[in-house]
């Protein structure tokens, strides 16, 4: 499309007057078709816009829509105006979503007004601009229909897994990366996507990978979530114009991955995990998606507070040697594989356990639920929390807000590690009903918290870290300075 169209697109979406010398939809095109013509309709249809409501026409190359008014007589200039018809080229559509309404006592999904387009529009001096335009229709059947088609036009991610369908089919070899736009979950899915895609081109049995390939792209993180712990960890900072910037500049920095997996089969690729205290919260919050993600956060850590309760389980686990202290026990006359095997196994009570391959910045923890992690070298830190009172582990909590240690506690103790394996002693599972909700997690299983997704485990899980296994652009982050951060929910 022909660039000088865009300025009377931003005041018919703006809502401004018209200019006098802009051109006709019929005549303004230099272009041999003009996008009516040129574009099969895909979809007519109804819909309240700036409240009025007008007839909504979606090709494959434009929405345009005209004001529904009574008939006038002939030569009516009022009625010529009003009739004008708008339009905006689905290539600056880049977003779309259901509007809805929400109460505080209603569940579910609340009440359907429509759909909301996210655009974006060029100003003066060619300045971007972002817009939303909102099509109102409160027929659920009707606006599922648009929603669909939309959704099919744009390529969008709407729900879990629909990034790994999208990989899965793509021809990798035309891009030369891939850029997510959202929080921790859609960032770990993209991740998870990218390495079951290298693990295929490669031949690997995607069921049991013991030496996973390396993704074959790199991965650019924007945040838009609401903890965005992989872009903090990765930039030092959750901001959108560095994120963006390093990826402009193509500023790549590997990182390591680990394999959660379950009597031999892979269950996902991710960064980072907890299991006991922080998986429950996650189940909890899971159950309120109805709520704001501050408020549901905030929520589910005061219940499962409320209901704190240990895990009663056998943690293994192979203790992370440097190359210079392997050189050391080799130079001394240790075999090779006693260096590389010596598992080390603890039981007990465990409130919660933490397995994390980077720092896990966030704004409740500035300086990282695992300070002591970098990015990329080659281990994971293993911290666990003991059975306590409450009032103790709440304490233990409230630290990563500050600059104390927060594992300065005897019921916490940390480990840097290369491999582990949890493996419950109970066999009962954790029930949703515990906390005093009806719905319930799969039968005799546990949830997992792995990057803000809720993996659920009926058994042991291995958790290996494969140094360097992706890219992710970003530049190599500085220290931090000590600063506070805040949690409202405690």
């Amino acid at each position: 499309m022909p660039r000088g169209r865009r300025g009377g697109r931003v005041s018919a979406l703006e809502g401004g007057p018209e200019e006098a010398a802009a051109p006709a939809p019929a005549a303004g095109a230099s272009q041999p078709q003009p996008p009516a013509a040129a574009a099969q309709t895909l979809l007519r249809g109804i819909f309240e816009i700036r409240r009025s409501s007008c007839d909504v026409v979606l090709s494959e190359r434009a929405l345009r829509w005209r004001p529904i008014v009574p008939e006038r007589p002939a030569g009516d200039s009022k009625c010529d105006v009003q009739c004008k018809e708008e339009f905006i080229e689905v290539k600056d559509i880049f977003s779309v979503k259901l509007k809805r309404r929400y109460s505080a006592k209603q569940q579910g999904n609340g009440t359907l007004l429509g759909i909301t387009l996210f655009i974006c529009l060029k100003k003066e001096q060619n300045k971007l601009k972002d817009s939303t335009l909102d099509l109102i229709n409160l027929s659920e059947d009707h606006c599922d229909v648009w929603f669909k088609q939309f959704k099919k036009i744009l390529a969008v991610t709407e729900y879990e897994g629909h990034a790994l369908a999208l990989l899965k089919e793509c021809e990798l070899q035309e891009f030369d990366g891939v850029v997510c736009v959202g929080g921790d979950g859609s960032a770990s899915e993209v991740a998870h996507a990218l390495l079951l895609r290298a693990q295929k081109n490669a031949g690997n049995e995607t069921e049991s990978i013991l030496t996973p390939v390396r993704a074959q792209l790199p991965l650019g993180l924007i945040p838009a979530g609401s903890t965005n712990v992989l872009a903090h960890s990765l930039h030092g900072i959750p901001h959108v114009v560095t994120a963006t910037l390093h990826i402009i500049m193509g500023h790549v920095q590997p990182v390591d991955v680990c394999t959660f997996s379950t009597t031999g089969k892979l269950l996902r690729f991710g960064f980072s995990a907890m299991f006991g205290f922080g998986g429950r919260t996650l189940a909890l919050a899971e159950k309120h998606r109805w709520m704001s993600p501050n408020q549901r956060r905030d929520f589910a850590v005061m219940k499962a507070l409320a209901k704190l309760k240990p895990e009663d389980c056998e943690i293994s686990f192979l203790p992370f040697i440097s190359s210079h202290d392997l050189e050391e026990r080799e130079a001394e006359g240790s075999p090779k594989s006693d260096c590389n095997d010596q598992w080390q196994t603890i039981q007990g009570q465990f409130l919660n356990v933490s397995i994390m391959a980077i720092p896990c910045l966030c704004s409740v923890a500035p300086r990282g639920l695992a300070p002591n992690t970098r990015l990329n070298n080659g281990s994971m830190a293993l911290i666990i929390a003991r059975n306590t009172s409450r009032p103790e582990f709440i304490k233990h909590l409230k630290r990563y807000a500050g600059v104390k240690n927060q594992f300065n506690f005897p019921f916490v103790e940390t480990y840097t590690v290369g491999e582990v394996k949890v493996r419950p002693r109970n066999n009962s599972g954790y029930s949703l009903e515990e906390d005093g909700l009806h719905a319930a997690a799969s039968e005799n299983s546990f949830p997992w918290n792995v990057d803000g997704d809720l993996m659920e485990a009926k058994s042991e899980v291995q958790v290996k870290l494969h140094p360097r296994l992706i890219n992710l652009y970003g530049g190599s982050m500085e220290e931090m300075n000590d600063s506070q951060g805040t949690c409202n929910c405690l």
